[in-house]
């Protein structure tokens, strides 16, 4: 199922490629004078900390705020479009390199795209805010669980590569839900992490899950932009070539980590999104409807 699941991604992603790149070269005369070296180095670093499970549109939002890098209205747009690539390769690296069951790995990736285009439609009637505060508290009390298990008061985490029974349809139900929270700017990658670490599953299988959940989604979606004219084109296409290249080193970095600094990279991301969600919830931000990973 792996391998047809692999078939179905880049099938998807060869057919974006061709509409955004050709786009991108039958644009090329239009591009702004924005200096290649920063919008390289934007996209190699966020890349490279997205493979860590960071995510990279945080990131990327605020240094195109501080920078004026990007119009604000083309910011989800440019974001979508640059980054689909070179999450698809974070998604192919580590299917490749990382064991999982293909049947949690399949349902799960397949339930996220579904959950953003079913759950699109109710969770944007929700409270932005107060779906951040929920998912803010959450984060924080995996947190606390994980923290508990270093201190040997509570077991947590495993060395499974895949579940059955209650704890699959669980957490095939979770993605669907954390697939719909991403039209409202909710990421994956924080809740995907939590969950597949707490109901026992090896921290390293939460990568090539959340990739290939995330980049069939992206790969789905990020055509729209390129056909609306809704992204800035050398940003996007600066984004993806050293996008690559940050996930091709992190990639590495990760498959490398011994199981107790991958345990502490997975509560620091965790910790971090948390606060991030309280943060966004705080701030007086119009609702929007972008894919944040």
């Amino acid at each position: 199922m792996s391998v047809i699941l692999k078939a179905i991604l880049g099938v998807m992603t060869g057919v974006f490629g061709f509409y955004y790149i050709t786009d991108v070269f039958r644009n090329r005369k239009t591009f702004s004078n924005k200096p290649w070296s920063g919008l390289l180095g934007t996209g190699f670093i966020t890349n490279f900390f997205d493979t860590l499970g960071v995510g990279s549109f945080a990131q990327q939002t605020a240094i195109f705020k501080f920078c004026k890098l990007v119009d604000d209205r083309l910011i989800p747009g440019t974001m979508n479009v640059g980054n689909t690539i070179p999450t698809v390769f974070q998604a192919f690296i580590f299917m490749t390199v990382v064991q999982v069951d293909p049947i949690t790995l399949v349902t799960m990736s397949t339930a996220a795209p579904l959950g953003a285009l079913v759950g699109a439609d109710i969770v944007s009637k929700m409270s932005r805010r107060r779906i951040q505060i929920g998912l803010g508290a959450g984060l924080l009390a995996v947190a606390l669980v994980i923290i508990a298990g270093f201190l040997n008061l509570m077991p947590v985490g495993g060395e499974a590569i895949g579940l059955r029974g209650w704890k699959l349809a669980v957490i095939v139900g979770m993605s669907f839900i954390f697939g719909a929270l991403q039209t409202i700017g909710v990421g994956f990658y924080a809740p995907c992490m939590a969950m597949v670490y707490a109901l026992g599953m090896h921290p390293l299988t939460a990568f090539p899950i959340m990739m290939t959940a995330t980049g069939m989604l992206m790969a789905a979606g990020g055509a729209r932009f390129v056909k609306q004219n809704a992204y800035d084109k050398k940003v996007s296409f600066s984004l993806t070539i050293a996008g690559i290249i940050g996930v091709f080193l992190a990639a590495y970095v990760v498959k490398s980590l011994p199981l107790l600094i991958l345990q502490w990279v997975i509560l620091c991301v965790v910790l971090y999104t948390s606060g991030w969600m309280f943060l966004s919830a705080v701030r007086k931000e119009p609702e929007s409807k972008i894919i944040i990973t």
